[in-house]
């Protein structure tokens, strides 16, 4: 039997982008009996029944109903997506008469110098044309091989770049593809790698990840590395969690969204309607009104969890003076008084008391006041479906970095505090 660290490596190995990442919820959720519903279609939702839906193949919302009269909702939110390179449409680039590159745009806000002198792969989604049902549809691709690179220029050839660079993504984040031996094979392999002609391809998303392979390591084993582990640590606990809750008075609600990393104004981000037509159709479902569905609203409750700064063993004076998280201490509950995180007096406590029942250490993580943080989700989707939210996360080092750092013990805690949540 695996552990919770080498289970979480196992996903994240499956979940080389947004839509893996959902299409590995599904597959694990299916086998625990969970019903898939579609948004373009009636949904028969029964008292004691499990359930999930799907928006854009990238964000996901599985629940589960009690037997009895449900006395609200508890939901813990997180994200699929993590800062990469995305390929744009026509994606060769001729070079010099002897090189084809790809041509990518940032995805997010990604360190981009860990991106340089590593093996890459592109994996997503492309989009044919269905014959026999007269739609589209959708088709995972994944490359699955070191595939391209993107090359550093020699010291020698710019002797201040380790002095401070600016990147331009136009100019130094191409990744060199093959040869020009290679022109006009790149859709090529990814119709072949999809399992469809080149011609049947009708749109993609596809992106660049990096192939380096999770670990864990340490003087005792202690931290584990990754790519994504923003966000996939959190969705993968949440998951687990939501498997583990005994959820018997409360709507358990585990929600993916998309498109964190760029602000989560999609039709499938937390600032979407996502949310809020799921709660809005099963409650018409179970024919409680509109005024019950403000009744279970106020007595709900929302985990925001997406993972927060531990102190830099480097940079120990980026983190606030006595607000220190650190990665194998504890679940991280993030404040912020500009409320770029929406926990407060109220949800914080609910939250502690929730990990107390589980025997989880908490931590707090408030930004250094002169330094600017970043924002999640729990704040974007309250002005959807406002309830009491928590903002919390799990310590980590190199933020969107391609390859990131955390504690090994972590995962469990969150694994632990979300079951006690959906109990």
């Amino acid at each position: 039997m695996n552990t919770i660290p080498e289970q979480l490596l196992a996903f994240i190995e499956k979940s080389p982008d947004c839509f893996h990442a959902v299409a590995a919820m599904k597959e694990e959720l299916a086998a625990n009996g969970f019903k898939e519903l579609k948004e373009n279609e009636k949904w028969q939702v029964t008292r004691g029944g499990r359930y999930f839906v799907t928006r854009n193949e990238s964000a996901l919302i599985a629940f589960t109903i009690p037997e009895q009269d449900m006395r609200g909702m508890r939901i813990l939110a997180t994200h699929s997506d993590s800062p990469s390179f995305k390929i744009k449409e026509n994606p060769e680039m001729e070079a010099e008469g002897h090189y084809i590159k790809l041509n990518v745009e940032k995805y997010g806000g990604m360190l981009c110098a860990p991106w340089f002198d590593r093996p890459l792969s592109v994996a997503g989604r492309v989009v044919v044309k269905d014959e026999e049902k007269g739609g589209m549809r959708s088709v995972l691709v994944n490359l699955d091989r070191d595939l391209v690179m993107i090359p550093s220029l020699a010291i020698h050839m710019n002797r201040e770049v380790n002095d401070g660079y600016k990147y331009n993504a136009q100019k130094d984040m191409l990744p060199l593809y093959g040869d020009i031996q290679a022109k006009g094979t790149f859709m090529k392999q990814v119709a072949e790698a999809a399992g469809v002609k080149e011609e049947e391809i009708l749109g993609h998303d596809l992106f660049l990840y990096n192939r380096q392979k999770g670990c864990i390591w340490g003087a005792e084993g202690e931290f584990i590395s990754s790519s994504r582990l923003d966000d996939l640590q959190c969705a993968f606990a949440s998951l687990k969690g939501l498997l583990a809750g005994e959820k018997k008075e409360y709507m358990a609600m585990h929600c993916v969204f998309d498109n964190e990393e760029t602000g989560s104004e999609t039709k499938q981000g937390a600032a979407s309607t996502f949310l809020y037509d799921t709660l809005v159709r099963v409650h018409d479902c179970l024919d409680y009104s509109r005024e019950d569905y403000l009744i279970h609203l106020a007595d709900s409750f929302m985990v925001s969890a997406d993972n927060g700064h531990a102190v830099h063993p480097n940079y120990g004076d980026k983190a606030d003076p006595v607000n220190r998280p650190y990665m194998n201490g504890g679940i991280v509950l993030k404040f912020n008084a500009a409320q770029r995180y929406c926990t407060d007096g109220v949800s914080a406590a609910m939250f502690r008391d929730i990990c107390r029942q589980a025997g989880v250490p908490v931590q707090t993580f408030v930004n250094r006041s002169d330094i600017a943080g970043g924002s999640t989700l729990g704040n974007i989707s309250n002005t959807k479906v406002a309830l009491n939210t928590a903002d919390i996360g799990l310590a980590q080092l190199a933020m969107h970095s391609p390859y990131e750092t955390a504690g090994v013990k972590d995962t469990e805690y969150l694994v632990k505090a979300a079951a006690a949540l959906f109990a």
